[in-house]
């Protein structure tokens, strides 16, 4: 079949099973390596191609062999699973008094461009076959019934040494013979979560991935809301976290670098005053901006001002109603209330300006229709060297930093061409993810120059021709907050 032919029917292939597909001969310019796989024993994956439409393939790939079990982690005071060395073997004294042998296990969490390295200390109980697991949840049971907080743990899943298995989806985009494009959605609304196929479907994307984190600590009809900058078709509907690494598309280019935003309000008087935020629940005195694409109601218990498309103040409101079709609201509480009650009336003018600083090149995006950005989670290779910049960008936890979860990866070549990868995790003698320095060393073998982590655990999804390719670990494709999508123009 040739790839013109592949293309068009596109629809009806995604619908049957990954293997009745054909391989496909590699591209000029971005080839899947042939060399062992980086991660485990360095086996020679197994691997099937998929070509998708011109310049696109999809490549299935399986590395590794299952050969970790199970043992029961003693949980320390503090409710981590991790400690002191004092504090362990306070706890392994415990477990003897129960009956049970601990060992008390020195972990290492490896250092990162902008963190170092932590030691810590584990209590274990025991260590059981993969299809032994009751076993360990018995002694996690007697263990329970002297008092102990304890958890049932896969070791595949610490970040330590494994031999896999890997589950991995990667689509290989080449600059050079793709003419699509590709954009960011925020699906039907800001504040509401979708899946990454929904999103997909409305666009008529080809390849669709989850986007950046989003933040689950706001109210739950809020909860689709990006964590970091977000710009859909030039318009900026989420403030950056300053300096936290995003990319940003434009037409069929993707580069990765570090943003920051400033967003401010001049009123008619001359007064001019700092935007907060944008799209987001406000905190005590501050001023955030909602955009029609908001999708919820402004906060109560503070003042709105509602502008027309030329920044004229059509109202003047209490808190608390819908952004309409076609305007902006201002909304103020505390100090930020004061300032619109003093410089903001009916029918004045409200200049509402936003600016998006590249921090690579100190230099302002322009905001065109054609331009998006998604924030990614953390920096993974910038220039073909591994820098993770996980204190940077939030995440420089040992579970963010060590253990395995499933990913969201992309990546950018030398000449331009974008890799997108999901490393499928949490499903035991299937897959075990990857920890950030797994995932950097995947990308740099896939060709990347740039990459950087998305978001991943639950919400790691990718869609390719209305179907999930992957295998998201709830079971079930979760609803997250934007995503990537690759679109036939």
């Amino acid at each position: 079949m040739s790839r013109r032919t592949l293309a068009g029917g596109l629809a009806m292939a995604a619908a049957l099973p990954l293997t009745a597909l054909p391989a496909v001969a590699e591209q000029a310019s971005v080839r899947f390596p042939s060399a062992k796989f980086p991660l485990g024993t360095g086996q020679v994956p197994a691997k099937k191609a998929i070509a998708v439409t011109q310049g696109i393939d999809l490549y299935d790939v399986k590395a590794g062999t299952s050969t970790d079990g199970y043992t029961v982690t003693v949980l320390m005071p503090s409710g981590r699973d991790y400690g002191k060395q004092a504090t362990a073997e306070a706890r392994a004294a415990e477990v003897e008094a129960a009956g049970e042998t601990p060992s008390v296990q020195k972990v290492i969490r490896p250092s990162v461009a902008d963190a170092p390295s932590q030691t810590v200390y584990m209590v274990r109980v025991g260590l059981w076959s993969l299809k032994d697991k009751k076993k360990a949840e018995k002694t996690a049971d007697t263990l329970k019934d002297a008092g102990l907080k304890v958890k049932v743990d896969y070791l595949g899943d610490d970040g330590l040494k494994t031999t896999g298995p890997w589950d991995v989806k990667v689509v290989m985009i080449d600059a050079k013979t793709f003419r699509g494009s590709y954009v960011a959605s925020l699906g039907t609304s800001v504040a509401k979560r979708e899946t990454v196929s929904s999103m997909a479907k409305a666009r008529h994307a080809l390849v669709g991935v989850n986007g950046g984190f989003f933040n689950i600590h706001t109210a739950k009809a809020l909860r689709g809301e990006p964590v970091g900058a977000s710009v859909v078709g030039g318009k900026l509907l989420s403030e950056a976290v300053p300096g936290r690494t995003a990319v940003v598309l434009k037409g069929r280019t993707a580069r990765i670098t570090e943003l920051e935003t400033a967003v401010t309000a001049t009123s008619q008087d001359g007064q001019r005053t700092e935007v907060n935020g944008v799209n987001r629940a406000a905190a005590t005195d501050e001023l955030v901006l909602y955009t029609e694409e908001y999708g919820a109601k402004t906060p109560t218990g503070g003042t709105d001002a509602v502008l027309d498309a030329n920044g004229k103040v059509v109202a003047l409101r209490e808190s608390g109603a819908a952004v309409a079709a076609g305007t902006r609201v201002l909304h103020g509480n505390g100090l930020a209330a004061e300032w619109l009650f003093e410089h903001v009336f009916q029918d004045w003018t409200v200049r509402v300006d936003t600016k998006v600083v590249d921090l690579r090149t100190d230099r302002a995006l322009k905001l065109t229709p054609d331009l998006n950005v998604i924030s990614g989670g953390v920096g993974l290779v910038r220039n073909g060297k591994v820098k993770i910049t996980a204190k940077r960008d939030g995440h420089d936890s040992m579970n963010m930093i060590l253990r395995r979860h499933p990913r969201t990866l992309l990546g950018v070549t030398g000449n331009g061409s974008l890799i997108l990868a999901t490393i499928d995790g949490r499903k035991p003698g299937e897959t075990v993810g990857a920890n950030f320095h797994e995932a950097a060393q995947f990308m740099r073998w896939l060709g990347a120059k740039q990459a950087i982590n998305l978001d991943g655990g639950g919400s790691t999804a990718m869609v390719v021709g209305k179907k999930v390719v992957n295998h998201p670990s709830d079971g079930a494709e979760r609803a997250v907050g934007d995503a990537l999508l690759v679109l036939p123009k």
